[in-house]
């Protein structure tokens, strides 16, 4: 029975996309916790780390940053100090801090845990970076630098709409599927380029390089997703903005201002903040805004992580107790 188990649990993994580490002997495990924003991950997390006896790796890519903290709801103090966290406020928005960096730097960490620690909790709602860990990411050829430049050269010429028609000239699926799971990829200049570059320096699309090699990984991912009706995901991400905008939202977003072409900035609740600076519409529209692009971010978000077959999926207010359970049941059967 155990072998069927673990033959059914393998197959599941594998069908999703995630390596599945060889033999029983010292496995490591990684309670990983998705979501959309404000369904609870944050204090879920503590949770499940405080059960288990292990620390946190934040994977939320706009808590990396130090000089954003209410915009981006970084855990409270008592929060941080309830469990060890990792990944919260440590890079500043003027360095170039890439998925892939954070990639090699939260292995490294997991590998540092795993060395005393059978456990450990990875939690945020930024998917990207929770498949870099899980998954990791697929090789590319090297990219002549000469193209590099000619992208470069095209884009400061014409913008962002030239790498948009280029993506969709040369990888129409990959265009595709950017449009309808992750259009706020379509505006991030940074990773167009190296979408359009890859294109032209291969002459193949760059989704043919996708999910080519599996990175093993020493852990076993135990997926828990966090979800509610939309109703009240709505209600709940609205309240959050008035909390945020009552806790000094606005004068944040006023220091960061003259930064404001930074990539860290270009997030949900600055944006809106910044045309208001600019005097291009009222606080009160620029408030109302940040709840709407908010809520099309929590809908993205579960698109994002609904796609994973692997993921065990919760009430926000399923008791903690039952999720405990999954995960030891899980435990067992891997």
């Amino acid at each position: 029975p155990l072998v069927a188990l673990l033959h059914q649990e393998k197959q599941t993994f594998t069908t999703a996309g995630f390596p599945f580490p060889s033999g029983l002997k010292n496995m490591k495990n990684l309670i990983t916790i998705v979501g959309p924003t404000a369904i609870g991950k944050t204090s879920l997390s503590i949770a499940l780390a405080q059960h288990f006896n292990c620390e946190i790796i934040s994977c939320d890519s706009r808590q990396f940053f130090k000089e954003m903290q209410i915009g981006t709801a970084v855990p409270t103090t008592e929060e941080l100090d309830a469990a060890k966290h990792h990944f919260i406020q440590n890079k500043s928005i003027f360095e170039n801090y890439t998925v892939g960096d954070f990639e090699k730097e939260a292995i490294a960490k997991l590998d540092e845990l795993y060395l005393t620690n059978d456990y450990a909790v990875l939690v945020g709602g930024s998917g990207l970076y929770v498949d870099a860990v899980l998954k990791g990411f697929d090789e590319f050829p090297e990219i002549n630098s000469a193209i590099r430049e000619l992208v470069l050269t095209n884009y400061e010429k014409l913008g962002i709409s030239y790498l948009q028609q280029e993506l969709e000239r040369l990888d129409p699926t990959y265009f595709n599927e950017l449009t309808n799971i992750n259009p706020q990829t379509l505006q991030n200049p940074q990773r167009m380029m190296r979408f359009v570059e890859v294109c032209i320096g291969t002459g193949k699309p760059y989704s043919s390089f996708l999910n080519q090699k599996k990175n093993t990984r020493n852990f076993t991912p135990i997926i828990i997703g966090l979800e509610a009706e939309r109703s009240l995901m709505y209600e709940r991400i609205n309240k959050r903005v008035e909390i945020m905008m009552s806790e000094g939202l606005l004068a944040e977003a006023e220091n960061l201002f003259p930064n404001k072409e930074l990539n860290a900035l270009q997030t949900v609740g600055y944006r809106e903040l910044f045309s208001y600076f600019k005097g291009e519409i009222s606080l009160k529209f620029a408030v109302e805004e940040i709840k709407k692009n908010t809520r099309r971010f929590a809908k993205r978000q579960l698109t994002w992580f609904k796609r994973n077959s692997a993921t065990k999926w919760f009430d926000y207010k399923t008791d903690r107790k039952e999720i405990i359970e999954f995960i030891n049941c899980r435990i067992l059967k891997l």
